[in-house]
């Protein structure tokens, strides 16, 4: 059984895998390591976990503009999340996944904290949807 959260496409494209959520927003920049896909960021939520291969969800990013461009050091190294769901997208993350070629929406009609982390979600940024496997 799937549903569908409809959202806002940011980047297009199709990714998908197990969601791995945040509650607190994430900098690229000296947070996670672009090498390993790492959460490094002390006191972090994520810390000590890869983002590779996921859909990652946070609130927003943070820190410095160098980030997007750590983004794409990590889709390049193929450690990248395969898709990125923001609560409110702004310009360093929404940068860092078009040009990294990550599939990105925000503005979900509901709310994507509720969902386990682990459960396969299919993002579609060309349709700014969320589908939800269970």
């Amino acid at each position: 059984m799937s549903f569908t959260i409809q959202g806002r496409g940011i980047s297009k494209g199709q990714g998908s895998g197990e969601l791995l959520k945040s509650s607190e927003p994430i900098s690229f920049l000296s947070g996670v390591d672009p090498q390993t896909g790492v959460v490094v960021e002390n006191g972090h939520p994520l810390q000590g976990k890869s983002i590779a291969g996921k859909v990652l969800a946070f609130p927003y990013g943070k820190g410095s503009t160098v980030g997007s461009y750590v983004i794409y050091a990590l889709k390049r190294n193929e450690k990248s999340p395969v898709a990125i769901i923001n609560i409110d997208a702004e310009t360093i993350i929404a940068v860092g996944a078009i040009i990294a070629d990550i599939p990105m929406i925000d503005r979900l009609e509901k709310n994507i904290f509720d969902v386990d982390d682990g459960t396969n979600i299919i993002v579609d940024g060309d349709l700014g949807t969320a589908i939800i496997e269970q």
